[in-house]
């Protein structure tokens, strides 16, 4: 599910002379939605002749808005989208896969047009995950159109459930290890090749490698092709875990911290 809205988050190895001593990045971390912050272009909705189009993935989605199922392709997580226009402030959209339903998200414009938010339940993964964004308009759509069309960036992410920001890791010698309560796990050899990754559609290997002491790099990839790389480090108190996970498809780059638990 991280990979919806964050990259991946990782481990460190401590230095050889050290090596038996606990990692400062072992244990149970859940990320502060406060602190999440986004630096990626505008997202760009348009409902015009009866098509709704949206740059919110890669490749952008361009289907009916008519309510009805429509295939895509380019989206290893969803094979068909619905998108139902419930009134000039509201949109809804429903993502399957394999006739299954993967993903559910409403699109509310306030009365003011300023903000909109996007309530979501994302069930790609072993247990559902469902949250609340809040976007702030940039610009303006068309005089007469859907409030929800124009240009929107990330302003806050309201409330998201545990499972869906909480991760564990353990570095056991020179392998790391991460797991995480919607199925995502993977054991990477560090300064080693890629490594499986499961449980995400979306990314099919990682590498790690260590950046310093407490400071680790993950390389997300699919079937090759580099898909985002994410750094972290941990506080020198042990206490907190800073990510910065650079998107290399939309080149937006996604700072958070996570707490210790």
């Amino acid at each position: 599910m991280k990979k919806l809205f964050f990259a991946g988050l990782a481990i460190a190895l401590l230095m050889p002379a050290v090596a038996m001593a606990q990692s400062a990045f072992d244990g149970t971390w859940k990320t502060d939605l406060n602190t999440m912050h986004s630096t990626r272009k505008p997202i760009v909705i348009t409902l015009k002749d009866g098509m709704y189009h949206c740059t919110c993935s890669v490749p952008p989605l361009a289907v009916k808005a008519d309510g009805a199922d429509h295939a895509v392709s380019g989206h290893p997580g969803f094979d068909t989208v619905a998108i139902k226009v419930v009134d000039d402030h509201t949109i809804q959209g429903t993502e399957k896969k394999d006739g299954k339903v993967v993903g559910n998200y409403t699109l509310t414009a306030a009365t003011d047009g300023k903000t909109a938010t996007e309530e979501f339940t994302n069930s790609s993964g072993a247990t559902p995950v469902t949250g609340k964004v809040v976007i702030a308009r940039v610009t303006k759509g068309a005089a007469g159109s859907n409030a929800m069309t124009g240009s929107w960036r990330l302003k806050n992410f309201d409330n998201m459930s545990d499972n869906g920001r909480t991760f564990t890791y353990k570095v056991d010698g020179d392998s790391v290890n991460m797991s995480d309560p919607t199925g995502e796990s993977y054991s990477a050899k560090m300064g080693g090749g890629d490594a499986p990754y499961k449980g995400d559609p979306g990314t099919t290997s990682v590498s790690v490698k260590k950046l310093g002491k407490d400071s680790l790099q993950e390389t997300y990839r699919r079937d090759g092709k580099v898909m985002s790389i994410s750094t972290m480090t941990v506080a020198a108190d042990g206490k907190t875990m800073k990510t910065v996970s650079h998107n290399e498809q939309t080149g937006g780059t996604m700072t958070s911290v996570a707490d210790k638990q």
